[in-house]
């Protein structure tokens, strides 16, 4: 062990000395525009906005331009008629040339481009520093038009780096996750089973289908952003002269500009490697753009590099990941500001510190700070507002660096404990050291009868969810493979019946609760099969005693979901011909239906069908007399309603479903809250 970190850290220093330290040229003509230093040269292609060329060591990275491959570039879904392109229209250049307050030069080119039918304007900048071979980049979008204050939602805004060359052999999605990319003759015979999902095992000596899965899809490569740093390819060296291997890597060094939290998830890596600023396939919710909405996003960091023959994926992802820190060239930040509109100095920014009395069970506890007032998940609804997290230690101390001065909404959560702390009006000055002092206690609403699951936020515990894949040698956690594989009608013939203190979570509960199985979207289940109410229809058998239910006045039920997709689907749009879009879920205890619970459109997202066990999430507690319950056996059914489903434009299936994160029985007096204090 100790041989293998010496011998990569080696090959860091080796790749690290190769950084000769020169002036950045940047330099324009009628055409193009070039930063570029002793190691890497880039282009920016005036006709069309786009970087075509990015060249480390020689290597050329993005191969041949071919229509929208061979590029580096910004686009959006976020015009009236959906997609565009910045560049494609009048777009305007300028070329920036300097040293920053460390004494190291740089350069940089602005891309700026009008979308003429609605007057938005969307800009992506791109800077070089001499001694790296990197680009820092920024993505802006504006609007004002006070005639038509309201134009849309942002439903995508993102970067892609897209090569057009042969030279990249693999997939990375973060330590865990990666795969070699499916090789052309894969491709050629592949057949489409779902939106951008094939199958291949129509080739199964082929190096993916070998070793990850038999169908390919760009879910599969997703990711959390909890936790995540570096994502990008790898390039093995088999298609370079002298088999050096090269990485191309999309650094998150800085969270604080995306939406929705900790827990939102989106592509990364599919063959072109993304940062994806804004989108709604998976988890949080969209910005509306409207009169006056102006946003930064970034800075983040798109590093190349280049290592000796034989230099495993790791080893360069890893290299790429150190730099996955807010601080890291901050001094730089701070002298490029005045060319980034809504770029945040360290003038206006503050550290800000958590002591925190975490409940004893808490484990994996994180702070956030996100948008006052509303959920994390939801901070969208201020433009101007800033989102950072931090894992808080055992001794209940966080520390977020950088902050930008401001109000915001404190949220800790924790796996194994049920709820999370709430918080508003946590401010935040620039230039001080804030320190929030706080005493988290689970909610309680009396005895627990049973808790099914882990409240983690997550679904991954249950059948098919984070359960290693043994069948091929990269052993992809299940739930990462498109969703029909997992045939639910063979798993359970006679549908889901858990007995609380018998049956094992990892195998007699599916990861997703469906209304129907089958149909549109499954290729190995063409029928769809409802069942006689045993799909949409879970049961929970639990006992009690005389003792658990006497003199007791309340019994709660809570439902936490991992996420919930109603006939809303991703959209974040009600339409009234759907019956599902707001989504009525039912729970039965001893054959006396609850009130059911309504989850509404806006908190829809598309989670397992697109190979996710985090998304938007969402909880309910069904509170009722414990007279409905009774000595010895006990029954509660979790419901969907029978069948439901939605149309679907795209080649998704069309039922409704959740996904549980956990589930907890209390049986009680006067109902009690959880309790907090803060100074």
């Amino acid at each position: 062990m100790l041989a293998s970190f010496l011998s990569r850290s080696c090959l860091i220093l080796w790749s690290l000395s190769r950084h000769v330290f020169a002036e950045v040229v940047a330099t324009e003509n009628g055409t193009q525009l070039v930063i570029q230093n002793d190691r890497l040269y880039t282009r920016v292609d005036k006709a069309s906005g786009a970087m075509d060329a990015v060249v480390l060591d020689g290597q050329n990275l993005l191969g041949t331009r071919s229509g929208s491959s061979g590029i580096f570039n910004l686009d959006c879904y976020c015009t009236p008629n959906g997609f565009w392109t910045p560049g494609s229209s009048q777009p305007t250049y300028e070329l920036y040339s300097g040293t920053d307050s460390t004494g190291t030069s740089y350069g940089g080119v602005r891309m700026s481009d009008t979308y003429a039918p609605t007057g938005q304007v969307l800009e992506q900048y791109w800077f070089l520093r001499d001694g790296e071979t990197g680009l820092h980049v920024f993505s802006r979008i504006t609007y004002h038009n006070e005639t038509a204050p309201f134009l849309r939602n942002l439903q995508e805004f993102r970067t892609l780096f897209r090569p057009n060359s042969d030279i990249w052999t693999h997939l990375a999605t973060n330590a865990v996750q990666y795969a070699p990319l499916p090789g052309s003759e894969a491709k050629r015979n592949q057949v489409v089973v779902q939106d951008a999902t094939w199958y291949m095992g129509d080739t199964p000596d082929d190096a993916y289908v070998r070793q990850e899965a038999d169908y390919f899809t760009k879910y599969t490569f997703q990711d959390t952003w909890r936790d995540h740093d570096a994502h990008g390819m790898y390039a093995d060296g088999s298609q370079i002269e002298d088999n050096s291997t090269f990485g191309a890597w999309m650094v998150m060094n800085t969270k604080e500009t995306y939406f929705g939290g900790p827990l939102h998830s989106d592509l990364v890596v599919d063959g072109i490697v993304y940062d994806y600023m804004g989108s709604r396939r998976l988890t949080s919710r969209k910005p509306n753009i409207t009169d006056g909405f102006d946003r930064t996003f970034g800075p983040q960091y798109f590093y190349f590099n280049h290592f000796l023959a034989g230099t495993d994926l790791q080893a360069l992802r890893e290299d790429a990941a150190q730099y996955a820190n807010p601080e890291w060239s901050a001094e730089f930040y701070d002298s490029i500001a005045e060319y980034v509109p809504n770029l945040v100095p360290s003038s206006q920014r503050a550290t800000w510190q958590l002591q925190a009395d975490l409940p004893s069970n808490a484990k994996d506890p994180i702070a956030i700070l996100a948008q006052n007032g509303v959920d994390f998940q939801d901070n969208v609804f201020d433009t101007k507002a800033y989102q950072y997290w931090a894992e808080v230690d055992e001794s209940g101390h966080a520390t977020i660096p950088r902050v930008k001065a401001g109000t915001y909404r404190l949220t800790i959560y924790a796996s194994g404990v049920f709820g999370q702390y709430v918080q508003d009006d946590v401010v935040v000055e620039a230039g001080e050291v804030k320190e929030t002092q706080v005493k988290w206690e689970e909610e309680n609403a009396g005895e627990e009868i049973f808790r099914i699951g882990t409240p983690d936020k997550s679904s991954g515990e249950y059948r098919h969810g984070y359960e290693p894949d043994l069948t091929h040698p990269l052993h992809p956690e299940q739930y990462r493979i498109y969703w029909a594989v997992y045939d639910f009608v063979d798993d359970f013939p006679q549908g889901v019946k858990f007995k609380v203190g018998e049956s094992n979570v990892a195998k007699d509960l599916n990861y997703v609760h469906w209304s129907v199985f089958g149909g549109y979207a499954n290729s190995l289940h063409a029928d769809p099969y409802y069942g006689d109410g045993n799909v949409n229809n879970w049961t929970i058998i639990f006992d009690l005693e005389a003792s658990q239910l006497d003199q007791k006045s309340q019994a709660t039920f809570t439902v936490q979901l991992a996420g919930a997709k109603t006939a809303a689907g991703n959209t974040d749009v009600f339409n009234a011909s759907e019956p599902y879009s707001n989504l009525p879920y039912t729970v039965n205890v001893n054959g006396r239906d609850l009130e059911p619970w309504i989850i509404p459109y806006y908190q829809s997202s598309s989670c397992a069908v697109r190979s996710a066990v985090i998304c938007y999430n969402v909880a309910h507690k069904f509170v009722f007399d414990p007279a409905l319950l009774r000595e010895g056996e006990n029954q509660i059914v979790l419901s969907l309603p029978f069948n439901a489903t939605d149309y679907e434009s795209a080649v998704l299936p069309g039922s409704v479903y959740v996904q549980y994160d956990a589930l907890r029985l209390e049986i009680g007096g006067a109902k009690k809250r959880g309790h907090k204090r803060a100074t």
